[in-house]
């Protein structure tokens, strides 16, 4: 990890949604800075209710998801041309690590040709892999922190 990354404010939120045919169906997790890991699952499938949880997480649990997004190098890159979100949904990545503040919105993206056809194939590609992290690692990872406090059951 560089200098100053282990240092100071650490922030993550991601979601991924869109609004259709059951109303605003989501997922949403934040880590904050106070060790606060705060889970949202929205469905309204088959009058499915939200799922709210939070935990409050050990520093080495934070220190983890800070080296996943620091080896990353999520921090370096730029949504200016990265497909705007649209009726198949959107992604938000906002992360804050140290005195480095990103913020990222993009569509849903369904496969790597999406990002090889998009203005910014080399950018959007750290975003695919690292969200692919967030929603394979971290999710289950957050499903794991969340199972180990609740009895639910992850989708």
């Amino acid at each position: 990890m560089a200098t100053g990354e282990n240092n100071g404010q650490f922030y993550l939120r991601y979601y991924v949604g869109h609004k259709g045919k059951f109303g605003h169906e989501f997922l949403e997790f934040e880590f904050r800075p106070d060790g606060k890991l705060r889970y949202a699952n929205n469905s309204n499938y088959k009058n499915d209710t939200m799922i709210r949880k939070e935990v409050f997480l050990n520093p080495a649990v934070l220190r983890e998801c800070r080296r996943i997004i620091s080896d990353s190098e999520i921090m370096k890159e730029d949504d200016n041309n990265w497909p705007e979100p649209d009726n198949v949904g959107r992604q938000e990545l906002e992360i804050v690590m140290g005195n480095e503040h990103i913020s990222f919105t993009t569509s849903k993206i369904g496969s790597l040709i999406d990002v090889q056809s998009s203005k910014d194939p080399e950018g959007l590609r750290i975003f695919y892999y690292l969200v692919q992290d967030v929603e394979i690692d971290l999710k289950c990872f957050v499903f794991s922190l969340i199972s180990l406090h609740f009895k639910i059951k992850p989708i």
